[in-house]
């Protein structure tokens, strides 16, 4: 395996491109600090009576977060997912309220994903299952992608969403799939155009037996194929084939493996950037989930 992991750095610095507050505007949960307003906003916020620019948005009652993003919607500032996340103040808490994952950047709201590792021991070394995205997917279509990886609905609990989606994309068996282990938790903030991203990927392994065989139930993967993890290591170092966040678990898994010397400046400028992400953002960020 080449020595030069110095390319893997790219993947974290294209994930953390936010600069705060750059032309955004705070926007507060009941005065309590929660995301960064984007300047398509900032008129319609105000046109509400939640604030200024200048002064930040606040609104009052976090409640009726979820009524205001279905408004925006309606009125095209944002595709709706229709599926609802929970959000909590910046500096974590119980949630306060939720909104549809379609508006979570245009408020700057941290939202909660999970990812996990479909890994194969096999007698000539590990395997890594990879999916290939449907080419109609909003986000990064075609891209390569983890066997199971979703955002974390309102309701629910990282675990929780991780069974679920597990079941969906690849038809795991729950049995299954709870056997996967946590192996850490990854930031990173990110413009992007539909605003601003703050993501939270809480990572999991799971092995698999040789004769697991993963299909697709909901139609959101095109494919999955079984490559040695050196194969995928050659990819994200050398193409940005996976899609931008699968990049960085990917990533953190080759440290753990010692595919990357996690004692070699690269490979503590990987851990730390992986572990505290790379912008400068408020001192909660990442207390969600």
């Amino acid at each position: 395996m080449p020595s030069d992991t110095s390319s893997f750095l790219r993947h974290l610095q294209h994930c953390n491109t936010a600069t705060l507050p750059g032309e955004r505007a705070s926007f507060s949960l009941a005065g309590q600090p929660a995301g960064w307003v984007t300047p398509e906003l900032f008129a319609r916020l105000e046109q509400e009576g939640l604030g200024t620019p200048a002064t930040g948005f606040d609104l009052p009652v976090p409640a009726q977060l979820e009524q205001l993003g279905e408004v925006l919607t309606q009125e095209g500032f944002y595709k709706s997912h229709h599926e609802l996340f929970d959000v909590v103040p910046d500096l974590g808490g119980p949630v306060v309220g939720r909104i549809d994952r379609g508006a979570l950047p245009l408020f700057g709201l941290v939202a909660v994903g999970v990812h996990m590792n479909g890994l194969v021991r096999r007698a000539d070394g590990l395997h890594l299952w990879t999916g290939r995205r449907a080419a109609n997917k909003r986000l990064d279509p075609s891209k390569l992608d983890h066997l199971v990886a979703g955002g974390v609905p309102a309701g629910h609990s990282p675990q929780e969403a991780l069974l679920k989606e597990a079941a969906e994309e690849a038809s795991i068996p729950a049995a299954l799939a709870a056997q996967a282990t946590q192996t850490g938790r990854i930031l990173y903030a990110l413009n992007r155009p539909e605003g601003l991203r703050r993501d939270v990927l809480y990572c999991y392994d799971l092995y698999l037996p040789e004769s697991f065989e993963p299909s697709a139930a909901d139609g959101e993967v095109e494919s999955f194929t079984l490559m040695p993890l050196e194969e995928a290591f050659r990819i994200v170092r050398d193409t940005d084939d996976f899609k931008f966040n699968v990049a960085l678990v990917l990533i953190d898994l080759f440290l753990r493996q010692g595919l990357i010397d996690p004692t070699s400046p690269v490979g503590a400028a990987l851990r730390s950037g992986l572990d505290k992400g790379l912008s400068p953002l408020s001192p909660g960020y990442g207390a969600a989930g």
